[in-house]
């Protein structure tokens, strides 16, 4: 009997252990952010525009604007669109304890848009507003015919 329970003790362990990496703690937190219109916290932003200066037709650019939770409840960043194709914005996956920092990643990709491009990227949170807009600015160097 002893020897019985001893070798279905490692595979109950197994069992329990792997339940728990599956259920993830944040879920909670995210469902709740997403569908409780009074869960709602602050969000400080220093910079809102950036000026990225030049980079060379072709490059690839990440940028990355910070954020902090200035309120009391979790923040969670529930969407992150960008104006056209050639920025592709990352959403976190993690919410944002109180007092705590995050940050919005997108890279821009500037193969075929040499000059001057403007472009903005939307936050969309558990805040009031429920919305935030970046936007950055680079000069994109055309390359000359020999590059292509």
């Amino acid at each position: 009997m002893k020897r019985a329970f001893i070798m279905k003790f490692p595979m109950i362990a197994a069992f329990i252990w792997l339940t728990g990496c599956i259920s993830d703690p944040n879920e909670k937190i995210r469902e709740k952010a997403k569908n409780d219109e009074d869960y709602l916290t602050k969000v400080e932003w220093p910079v809102l525009e950036k000026n990225l200066g030049s980079i060379n037709e072709g490059q690839k650019l990440e940028v990355i604007f910070e954020y902090k939770n200035a309120g009391t409840k979790p923040l969670v960043i529930k969407n992150v669109q960008a104006t056209c194709g050639c920025t592709v914005p990352e959403i976190p996956k993690e919410p944002v304890m109180p007092g705590k920092n995050g940050f919005i990643k997108a890279v821009f990709d500037s193969q075929g848009r040499p000059g001057e491009n403007h472009k903005s990227i939307t936050v969309f949170s558990n805040t009031e507003p429920g919305e935030q807009k970046l936007d950055f600015s680079v000069t994109v160097v055309a390359k000359t015919p020999k590059e292509s």
